[in-house]
């Protein structure tokens, strides 16, 4: 299947070849004149290589067309949009599992994740029950091959990273999610113990934000920062990937004005065991 980052790519190589052929030049001349391989020009005209901005600006250049270098940059800066947008409904098309993986290697490659959840419990700190709830809910959600099990192994695989001593975690849970109940209940009051024992743990800092706190933002949405270089949103419709340094810098802000409101330690877990005993209580009634 042919996708929105590959379509645009080749759109880009398209240009790049009609403006070799506009300036009266081959394949292997324009490489000769930039000092590159011929195999490079084919694949970059070809749409089988994503340019840099400096093989962008070589490439005007070369041709005698510094005119033509801001038009090709905003070309690849459409290219990079396609590739931040990344759709569900390509990237689950073959169930859960794939995304779970790329969750694994995302984690093993980052020494300090912060993250935000607003209604739903952060997956690195999912019961496997809880977590096989959602997978299923989500799987008949989108109408994808549910591959549960699969998922659920990938996701307690993911959770050993929390027990590596070069890994910090820093989470923030709205108070909401201890109560927002996608299972049964003895499921959640299952995943509201599991919170409870790790607020405190070495490398792990839970906090709740509370349903009365001051805010000096509100929380619009779930977002996860991997150090300084990757933030993650997860939209209905699509995840978004964010690798610039501005949007990076903003989501650390919003992090950190949240982070002032949340309870920690003994605080927070008062806060989870008054929603597990709440849902002791209606489970009784």
């Amino acid at each position: 299947m042919t996708t929105d980052f590959q379509t645009a790519r080749e759109a880009l190589g398209a240009r790049l070849r009609e403006l070799r052929a506009e300036a009266g030049l081959d394949g292997r001349a324009l490489a000769a004149r930039l000092g590159w391989q011929p195999s490079k020009v084919s694949r970059l005209q070809n749409g089988k290589q994503t340019p840099t901005r400096g093989d962008l600006t070589a490439w005007a250049h070369g041709l005698g067309r510094p005119d033509v270098e801001a038009e090709l940059h905003g070309l690849l800066s459409a290219l990079d949009m396609k590739q931040r947008h990344r759709s569900w409904r390509r990237q689950l098309a073959g169930g859960h599992r794939g995304r779970q993986e790329i969750g694994v290697r995302q984690t093993d490659a980052t020494s300090l994740i912060r993250g935000l959840e607003v209604s739903r419990v952060p997956g690195l700190f999912q019961t496997p029950e809880y977590a096989r709830i959602i997978f299923e809910a989500n799987a008949e959600f989108r109408g994808i091959p549910p591959t549960t099990e699969a998922a659920v192994e990938a996701r307690m695989r993911r959770q050993e990273s929390l027990y590596d001593p070069e890994k910090t975690f820093r989470f923030l849970v709205c108070e909401a999610a201890l109560y927002h109940r996608s299972c049964p209940a003895d499921v959640m009051a299952e995943q509201l113990d599991r919170l409870y024992n790790l607020v405190g743990q070495r490398r792990i800092e839970l906090g709740v934000i509370p349903f009365g706190a001051e805010l000096r933002r509100t929380a619009p949405h779930a977002f996860w920062i991997y150090d300084r270089r990757l933030v993650i949103v997860e939209t209905i419709s699509e995840e978004l990937w964010l690798t610039g340094d501005d949007d990076v810098v903003l989501y650390e802000r919003a992090w950190d004005w949240l982070a002032e409101s949340a309870a920690y330690g003994a605080p927070a877990r008062h806060l989870i065991g008054r929603a597990r005993a709440a849902l002791t209580a209606l489970d009784a009634s």
